[in-house]
C-alpha cells in the first residue's frame, strides 16, 4: 500500500539489482514510502514478477549495468518518464577466493558489474540531477571494503572502489545540491546466502548458516528489510544534511570484534 503521506511521497527512485534480495526489499519500502519506483535488473523475468508484486508505483527495465549501451536505453527510457529524485546503485556479484584463486576473467567480471555499473549508472543520471539542483544517490558498499576478510579478495577490491566512488561523487556534487552516500552491509539473509549453503555445504545448510550468523556480534544476520528502512532515511530530505558518507549495517561486526 502506498502512502500518501510517506518520506518519499512524490518523488521517483531507479534501483538496480532489483529483482530480488536487497535491491527488491528497498524497492518496495520506497514505494510503500510513496516514491514512484524504477526497476531495473538483468534478469527479464525477475524483475517484470517484482514490479508486479510492487503494483502501480512500479516499472521494470531490463539492463545489463555492466553494459553502457544497455545502461543508455534504461536510463534515456527513466528520464524520459520526468525527473529522477534517486539513484539506488545495488545491483552486484560475489566471488570467493584469494588472490591466488582469483582469475583475471573473474576479477574483469566482478569490476564490470560492482564497479563500472556503478559508474555507468551514476554518469547516465549525474547531469539531469545538477541540471535540476537536487538528487540522491545511494551505492551498495559493504563491510568487506573495511574489514579484512579472509577469501574475498576480487568482492572487496571492488566495495573498496565503490567506497571511494561514493566519496568522489559526494565532494564534486556538493555545491550542485546532489547527494551521495553508501550503506555497507555486514551478511544479510538474501537468497544468494541460500544458494550459496546448498551448493558449498549440502546437507549442512543448518549449521553453517548458524556458522555464518554467529560471525555477527548480535548473534543473527541482517534482513533486507533493514537496509531497506536505512536507505528510505539516507533517500529521504530528514538526511539533507548527509552525504559522503558511508553508513555500515553490520551487526556491530566492525566495531564490536576483538
Amino acid at each position: 500500500m502506498t502512502d500518501h503521506h510517506g518520506r518519499l511521497y512524490g518523488k521517483t527512485a531507479a534501483i538496480t539489482g532489483a529483482a530480488s534480495g536487497i535491491g527488491l526489499a528497498i524497492a518496495e519500502r520506497f514505494a510503500a514510502q510513496g516514491a514512484r519506483v524504477h526497476l531495473v535488473d538483468v534478469r527479464d523475468d525477475g524483475v517484470e514478477a517484482a514490479a508486479r508484486s510492487i503494483g502501480g508505483m512500479a516499472v521494470p527495465h531490463s539492463c545489463d549495468v555492466g553494459d553502457a549501451a544497455s545502461v543508455e536505453r534504461a536510463f534515456g527510457l527513466i528520464l524520459a518518464h520526468g525527473p529522477l529524485d534517486i539513484l539506488v546503485n545495488n545491483a552486484g556479484v560475489a566471488h570467493i577466493g584469494s588472490i591466488e584463486d582469483t582469475t583475471e576473467e573473474q576479477l574483469e567480471s566482478l569490476f564490470r558489474v560492482n564497479v563500472k555499473g556503478v559508474f555507468l549508472c551514476t554518469r547516465a543520471v549525474i547531469g539531469a540531477m545538477k541540471a535540476r539542483g537536487s538528487g540522491v544517490i545511494i551505492n551498495m558498499a559493504s563491510i568487506a571494503a573495511h574489514a579484512g576478510l579472509a577469501n574475498r579478495f576480487a568482492y572487496s577490491m571492488t566495495k573498496g572502489a565503490v567506497l571511494a566512488m561514493t566519496r568522489s561523487v559526494a565532494r564534486d556534487y556538493v555545491a550542485d545540491g546532489v547527494r551521495c552516500v553508501s550503506i555497507s552491509p555486514a551478511r544479510v539473509h538474501t537468497p544468494f546466502v541460500d544458494g550459496y549453503l546448498r551448493e558449498h555445504y549440502p546437507g549442512r545448510e543448518a549449521e553453517m548458516f548458524q556458522a555464518l550468523s554467529a560471525t555477527q556480534p548480535i548473534g543473527r544476520m541482517g534482513t533486507p528489510r533493514e537496509v531497506a528502512d536505512l536507505a528510505v532515511y539516507l533517500a529521504s530530505d530528514e538526511a539533507a544534511f548527509v552525504t559522503g558518507t558511508d553508513f555500515p549495517i553490520d551487526g556491530g561486526f566492525l566495531d564490536l570484534h576483538g
